[in-house]
C-alpha cells in the first residue's frame, strides 16, 4: 500500500513539472504540430497507437484480478473504458485532413497511459480495501454525483470535438476557423473542459487518490495548451474573438 502511495506522489510531482514545462514548450501535435519533434505518422494511426494501450492494459488488469466480478468495480471499469474506446477507436476514424503526429509524442502518450492504467486499475482491482466498494456504493452520493459529472463532461467533449471536426469544408482546407456553439460560448477549449470534467467525475465516483491524481494530470496537461490556443485565437481572430468574455478552460474563471 505504501509503495502505491509513493507511486501516486511521484506522479503528482511529475504532473507539476509537466504543468510548468508546457507553458514554455508546445507539445507538437494538432494545432502545434512541428517537424522538430521528429519522424511523424498519420494522425489517425497515431491516436490509436497512443490511446489504445490504456484501454488494453485496463482490461488485462481487470481480467487477472480476483475482484473482476465485483459489480461496483465492473461499473468503474465500464465508465473508464467507454471513454477510452471512443478515444482509441472511434475518434481517430472521424479525423479528416492529412495531419501528422510525431512518434515522440506517441511514445510519451503511451508511457503515461500505461502508468495511468496502473494507477486506476491498480487501485480499483488490487490495492483498494476489498470491502471499500460494496454494491451499495452504486447508490452512494459519490458515485451518483461523480457519474453525472463524468457523463456531462463526456457530452461536452464529444459535442466540442464534433464542432471542431466540421469547421473545415474539405480535407484540403488548411485555414483556421473559430469554433462556435456549445461550450465554446464560454471557453475557447471546450473539448478540453469536457475531458477535465470527465476525470474529475471519475475521481469523485471512485473517491480515490488515484482518480484525483489522474484529474490533476489532465489539468496539468490541458491547461497550458488551452492557454496557448486562447492566445492564438486572440492573435488570429482579433475583434471577432472576445478573449475577456470567453475563458481558456474553465467557464467564468480561467
Amino acid at each position: 500500500m505504501s509503495g502505491f502511495y509513493l507511486f501516486l506522489t511521484i506522479m503528482s510531482a511529475v504532473a507539476a513539472i509537466v504543468f510548468v514545462a508546457l507553458y514554455f514548450v508546445d507539445a507538437g501535435y494538432g494545432k502545434f504540430y512541428t517537424p522538430k519533434w521528429g519522424h511523424a505518422i498519420d494522425n489517425r494511426l497515431g491516436w490509436v497507437l497512443m490511446e489504445a494501450p490504456v484501454f488494453i492494459a485496463m482490461l488485462l488488469l481487470w481480467l487477472y484480478s480476483e475482484r473482476r466480478t465485483d459489480p461496483t468495480r465492473l461499473a468503474f471499469l465500464l465508465i473508464f473504458e467507454i471513454h477510452y474506446f471512443q478515444r482509441s477507436f472511434i475518434f481517430p476514424l472521424k479525423i479528416s485532413g492529412r495531419g501528422r503526429m510525431p512518434l515522440s509524442i506517441i511514445v510519451m502518450g503511451q508511457l503515461f497511459n500505461t502508468l495511468n492504467a496502473l494507477m486506476q486499475g491498480g487501485w480499483i482491482f488490487y490495492i483498494s480495501p476489498e470491502g471499500m466498494y460494496p454494491a451499495s456504493w452504486l447508490l452512494s452520493p459519490q458515485f451518483l454525483a461523480g457519474t453525472a459529472v463524468f457523463a456531462f463532461g463526456m457530452f461536452v467533449n464529444l459535442q466540442s470535438d464534433d464542432i471542431i471536426r466540421h469547421l473545415r469544408k474539405s480535407p484540403d482546407d488548411t485555414r483556421h476557423y473559430l469554433p462556435r456553439g456549445g461550450m465554446f460560448r464560454y471557453v475557447s477549449s471546450a473539448n478540453y473542459f469536457g475531458e477535465l470534467l470527465e476525470w474529475i467525475g471519475f475521481a469523485i465516483l471512485t473517491w480515490s487518490w488515484a482518480g484525483a491524481v489522474f484529474a490533476l494530470w489532465t489539468f496539468a496537461n490541458l491547461c497550458p495548451r488551452a492557454a496557448r490556443i486562447h492566445s492564438r485565437y486572440e492573435q488570429e481572430f482579433g475583434d471577432e474573438f472576445d478573449g475577456k468574455k470567453i475563458k481558456c478552460l474553465i467557464p467564468f474563471i480561467y
